[in-house]
C-alpha cells in the first residue's frame, strides 16, 4: 500500500492531486458562440470589407479583438484556466519576454539614422 503510495505521488497523483476539471458542454457552446462573433466583428471593422476606417487604430483593434479570441481559448479549450497558477506564470513569462523583443526590435528600427546618398 505504502509502495503505491509514493508512486502516486512520484508521478503528480497524490493526496494534494486535485484532479482533471470537468468543463460543462454549455460553457464550450458559449466560448464558440464568442469566437464566432468576435470572427465577425474582426471581418465588419477590416477596411477591405467593410470600409471600416479608424485611421491609426485599425491595428490596435485588430490586435484587440485577437487578443480576446487568444485568451478565450488559452483559457477555455486549452484548461489553462483551470490548470496550476505556475503554468499560468510561466505562460505570461513568455509573453512578457517576447514583448521585451518586440520593444528592442521597434527602438532599433526607430532610432536608426536615414543616410541619403550623396550620388
Amino acid at each position: 500500500m505504502a509502495q503505491n503510495k509514493v508512486a502516486a505521488e512520484a508521478h503528480g497523483h497524490g493526496d494534494g492531486h486535485a484532479g482533471h476539471h470537468i468543463v460543462p458542454m454549455s460553457t464550450y457552446v458559449k466560448v464558440l458562440f464568442a469566437l464566432l462573433a468576435l470572427t465577425a466583428l474582426t471581418v465588419a471593422v477590416a477596411r477591405p470589407v467593410s470600409g471600416f476606417d479608424a485611421g491609426i487604430f485599425n491595428t490596435l483593434i485588430a490586435f484587440l479583438i485577437a487578443a480576446v479570441k487568444a485568451s478565450l481559448v488559452l483559457g477555455i479549450f486549452m484548461g489553462l484556466k483551470y490548470d496550476k497558477k505556475l503554468n499560468l506564470a510561466i505562460f505570461f513569462t513568455g509573453v512578457f519576454f517576447l514583448l521585451v523583443m518586440l520593444l528592442f526590435c521597434l527602438l532599433d528600427i526607430y532610432t536608426r539614422v536615414h543616410v541619403q546618398s550623396t550620388l
